[in-house]
Order: C-alpha cells, then sequence, then structure tokens
C-alpha cells in the first residue's frame, strides 16, 4: 500500500501517515515494492518485512481492530459538551411541523416543548396504542443540529468502536466548511430506541472476545440526541433496577463505564431520554426514582372529536372514503353505551382488517357498519381507564 491509501483507511493525513511509514522502515518493519505506476511522481508502495509481519501478528493479540485511528476519550468528552443537546432550542412551530401527522390535545403540546428543550429526560404514560412511540419518535425528529461522532475511541489502550452507519443518519456540512477531521463523522442527532428486550447487560460495552476491541451501548451511541425505552416495564430487568442503573447518569449528567480489565471511567451522558410506558408513574419506580425522571406527561385517550379525526386520517392514509355517519353511529354503539376506552390505534387496526376482508371478498374497498363490525371482534376492549394524569 502506498501512505495515501493506508491514509483512506485509518483517517489520518498523508503527511502522518509518511511519518509513520519513514519510522517504520528505520525499524525495519517495512520495505518499499517500487512506485504504484510508471510515473515517477507516483507514490512509493509498501509491504510489511519478516519483521513487520511477525510485529502485526503480536499487535493482533490485542486487538484485531482495523480501521480508522480513535480519537481519545478527553478529545471525544469535549466534543460531547460542545455539541449537548440542549444547546438546540425547539420553537412551537418546529414542534408542531414534527408532529403535524399525530393528533394530540393542545394542553399536551405546550408540555412536550418545554420536555424537549429540557435535554433531561420524560416519562410518556397512558394507555396502550395512544401514539406515545410516535410521539417520542416524532419529539427526536424535531431536532436539526449536525453534531461529529467519531469512528472509535480509545481508553486506556482499548479501543472502542462508536460509529454505527445502522443507526446514525450521514449529514451533509454546508459549503465552504472547514476540512474535517475524517476520525469523526457528521450526523444528524442520533434518535435510538429500544424496547422489552433491553437488558441492563446491554447498558455495558460489549467486549468481542476474538477481535478484542469493544462496541459502544446503544445508550451511548445515541449521546448528542434521543435515547427512548419504549415498553418500559415490560423488560426482564425491573423498571426500579433501571433506574438504579441510571440514577447518576440522570441527576448528574455523566456515565461511569468499565472494561474488562477493570479500569472504570466518567463519560457525558448527553442526551434527552425518553420513557414510554403503559403503567401508572407510582408503579415504575420509588419518589427518589421518580425525581430524577424530569417531565411526565400523560398521553391521553382520544376524545370523540380526536377520534373522528384519526379516523379520517386513517381512511385518507388508506385511500378509504370516510363516512362520518358511519363512524358515529359506530363510535356510539361500541364506545359510549359500553364504556370502551378509546384507543388512537383502533382506526388503523379496523380498516386494516376492512381491507383484508375486502380482498377476500373481492370487494372494493368501504367503509360499512357491516365491515366495521366484523373488524370490531378483533379489537381487545378496555372497559375502563387504568391511567389517570392526576399526577
Amino acid at each position: 500500500m502506498t501512505p495515501p491509501e493506508i491514509g483512506q483507511v485509518v483517517k489520518l493525513p498523508r503527511i502522518v501517515c509518511r511519518q509513520v511509514v519513514t519510522e517504520m522502515i528505520s525499524l525495519n518493519l517495512v520495505e518499499s515494492q517500487g512506485l504504484e505506476s510508471d510515473d515517477i511522481k507516483s507514490e512509493i508502495r509498501y509491504s510489511l518485512t519478516d519483521s513487520g509481519h511477525k510485529w502485526a501478528l503480536e499487535a493482533m493479540l490485542s486487538s484485531q481492530y482495523i480501521g480508522p485511528a480513535p480519537v481519545p476519550l478527553e478529545t471525544f468528552s469535549k466534543q460531547i459538551k460542545r455539541q449537548t443537546i440542549a444547546n438546540e432550542e425547539i420553537r412551537h412551530d418546529d414542534l408542531e411541523r414534527a408532529l403535524s401527522h399525530l393528533v394530540i390535545p393542545s394542553q399536551m403540546m405546550a408540555q412536550l416543548g418545554p420536555a424537549a428543550n429540557s435535554g433531561r429526560s420524560i416519562l410518556l404514560y397512558g394507555e396502550p396504542g395512544n401514539g406515545k412511540t410516535a410521539i417520542a419518535e416524532a419529539l427526536g425528529q424535531s431536532f436539526r443540529d449536525t453534531i461529529f461522532i467519531p469512528f472509535a475511541t480509545i481508553v486506556g489502550n482499548q479501543i472502542i468502536r462508536f460509529f454505527d452507519e445502522t443507526l446514525h443518519e450521514l449529514a451533509d456540512l454546508p459549503e465552504g466548511s472547514l476540512p474535517l477531521d475524517p476520525r469523526w463523522v457528521p450526523c444528524r442527532r442520533p434518535v435510538l430506541s429500544s424496547g422489552g428486550e433491553l437488558t441492563l447487560e446491554m447498558l455495558d460495552f460489549s467486549f468481542e472476545k476474538t477481535s478484542r476491541f469493544y462496541e459502544a451501548p446503544m445508550h451511548l451511541k445515541a449521546l448528542g440526541g434521543v435515547f427512548i425505552i419504549d415498553d418500559f416495564g415490560r423488560q426482564v430487568a425491573t423498571t426500579q433496577q433501571f433506574f438504579n442503573r441510571w440514577i447518576v447518569p440522570l441527576e448528574k449528567g455523566f456515565d461511569i463505564m468499565s472494561l474488562h480489565t477493570g479500569k472504570k471511567f466518567t463519560i457525558p451522558f448527553d442526551q434527552l431520554v425518553i420513557f414510554s410506558s403503559n403503567m401508572l408513574p407510582e408503579e415504575l419506580g420509588d419518589g427518589a426514582s421518580l425525581r430524577r425522571v424530569f417531565y411526565k406527561i400523560h398521553v391521553p385517550s382520544p376524545t370523540r372529536e380526536d377520534y373522528f379525526q384519526i379516523f379520517a386520517n386513517a381512511c385518507n392514509v388508506r385511500n378509504i372514503e370516510f363516512k362520518s355517519d358511519v363512524v358515529k353511529a359506530f363510535f356510539e354503539s361500541e364506545y359510549e353505551q359500553p364504556g370502551v376506552v378509546t384507543s388512537g390505534a383502533h382506526p388503523g387496526f379496523l380498516l386494516q382488517h376492512i381491507k383484508a376482508i375486502c380482498r377476500y371478498l373481492g370487494r372494493d374497498f368501504e367503509l360499512t357498519d357491516e365491515l366495521l363490525q366484523i373488524a370490531w371482534k378483533n379489537v381487545v376492549k378496555v372497559k375502563k381507564h387504568k391511567i389517570s394524569s392526576s399526577i
């Protein structure tokens, strides 16, 4: 390889790579293999000597990480503080645009704005199917800043990989921007979500015993962005155990991590953490734990008017004509009279079943009381509210 080719892999400047190659030549670790082309101005190719091969094999016993050079943890920590999520202000118009596809009560909008700007922690709680997850994801999408995430960082000679192309969304820098240190990747503020599969072990570094380097846990890959814990209360560990794990990060703004070598270190815990749960706040943890959750926002079941609006929107998305008289009669007979709790998920669920029925019968898609009644048999009905907003 030539020094520029090496630089493309390790993301270091050519001059640095040339200096390293020069040092390796003096140590008899690499040797010249001639020019890469017939052009006398072309780069020189280098390969490992026998001593270099031996040295490389010994190095691979410590770590088999190959890729961009890691940035020091101290540098990474400083960058996290520079690009803190608290620096970005979400205005009323920004939030309305981000939530425009949802039907949300005005009083709840007034709560969501300050919560998003806090950069702290939020608990969204309420009956299932009323959009808690959709609200959490929309809050995350309302952030527009570009932040910088390193490919990897290093702590005590241990490499930790951070950038994840499956989780981080690349961002374009404005024209005329200063050249970027290629060890860093410009990204949108990450919005990462985990649900019932989340375990306490997943909040620690993952050490690859074969390759001998670390993978950062998901909540640290969300640094500078939003981390959503969906279905909070359905994990194997108890909610109190999760709160105990995060008491320090939520209150002090830093997390204490450890390596398999026993070395401990701190890293800024800069992110908007959103807990989404069907449980009451007092069922999730004790007073000390709940005090660390800065905002507690009840997501109510839709009112009659909201339900009709949600139904109309769902019909529009599925190209089915919305018939208000049919939905009104259905609402009165199946919700109001028996006292069944409304759910924002019901309209879409019912329409999916109606489409399936119509396809089976070879009929055009349409909204009728007959089809609604057939679809309604598949809905789990809740006769009374389990969640109260009186907190």
